[in-house]
């Protein structure tokens, strides 16, 4: 007599998504790398803001990364909690860095 697995949460389920939605993903991660490339034409005309833009473009595709390539969107609570406390983290050195730069004094050396 065969026992149905369904219900044992310690059996994996395959993340099947159709080809369809990766198709997608992968068309918004190429325009996604396109407009990170326009930004970078546009560097001096988005003085301070041109690091902030290039974070969040990279915020935004690493998303659709974690979410659909490496199937977050169907995995558990723990697991997503992980993963947001890494853009955390990865938010938190971003201010860093930026304080950094915008506190810094420069000065000219007379030698």
């Amino acid at each position: 007599m065969a026992h149905s697995n369904n219900n044992n949460p310690n059996i994996l389920s395959p993340h099947i998504a159709p080809m369809a939605t990766y198709l997608k993903v992968a068309g918004a991660l190429f325009a996604l790398t396109f407009l990170t490339v326009i930004a970078h034409q546009f560097k001096a005309q988005l003085g301070m803001f041109a690091s902030a833009v290039a974070f969040l473009i990279a915020l935004i595709k690493a998303s659709l990364v974690v979410l659909w390539f490496m199937h977050l969107k169907d995995d558990n609570n723990m697991n997503r909690a992980i993963f947001g406390s890494a853009f955390a983290f990865l938010f938190l050195l971003w201010v860093l860095t930026e304080l950094d730069i915008i506190t810094r004094v420069f000065e000219s050396s007379p030698l």
